[in-house]
């Protein structure tokens, strides 16, 4: 009798060629994933604090800390970052909107760590007090955001009162400026006319 021929086996088949990697994929998704924790964390310790704060500092006197260097003052604003911009709380809320899908759509484009930080801490900071803007009184887009830290003084008398989705903002736009001014971009490359100058030189 002869022998029936068994199929070839499985690391003799033919394999498929795997797909090429697209360069620079691995490492935008990093960058692009940091981006949104880094505004998911943010915005998360910006709620917490808030719901705190309301019910903590509610009804009274402010809270004195670090000896008077710091003042836990419940506040609520219907303007910008530091209270200002009072009374133009749905301008205010739709620029914060234009910002915020601004930087989800520039987010793919981010391969360096510093402008995911700078970016996430911004789209974080914009987001906590866009929340407080739609779901608190008096109406959606017009609702205020609450603010308790005061620097010296426990009414704001020195520094405006504020909270830490504005601390968020500030220092990303300050970290998104630096990096801007020393001409480094989304991808942590330097802008095309340093490159041209190192190329020319």
């Amino acid at each position: 009798m002869t022998d029936t021929p068994q199929p070839a086996s499985d690391d003799r088949q033919e394999r498929r060629p795997e797909p090429a990697a697209v360069p620079g994929r691995p490492a935008r998704q990093r960058r692009t994933v940091l981006l949104f924790t880094i505004a998911a964390v943010a915005l998360l310790i910006d709620v917490t604090t808030k719901i705190w704060a309301v019910h903590a500092l509610s009804g009274r006197e402010p809270l004195k800390l670090a000896g008077g260097a710091v003042y836990l003052t419940l506040a609520r604003n219907s303007g910008a970052a530091f209270s200002m911009g009072t009374g133009i709380t749905i301008v205010i809320s739709c620029v914060v909107i234009v910002v915020a899908v601004g930087i989800a759509v520039v987010a793919r484009k981010v391969r360096w760590a510093p402008w995911a930080w700078a970016l996430g801490l911004i789209l974080g900071g914009a987001l906590g007090n866009l929340a407080d803007r739609i779901f608190r009184h008096p109406a959606p887009l017009r609702g205020a955001v609450i603010d308790y830290l005061s620097l010296f003084d426990p009414y704001g008398q020195v520094w405006p009162i504020f909270n830490v989705a504005d601390m968020c903002v500030v220092c990303g736009g300050i970290l998104a400026g630096l990096l801007a001014i020393i001409g480094r971009e989304l991808d942590g490359q330097r802008t095309s006319d340093d490159k041209a100058e190192t190329v020319s030189s």
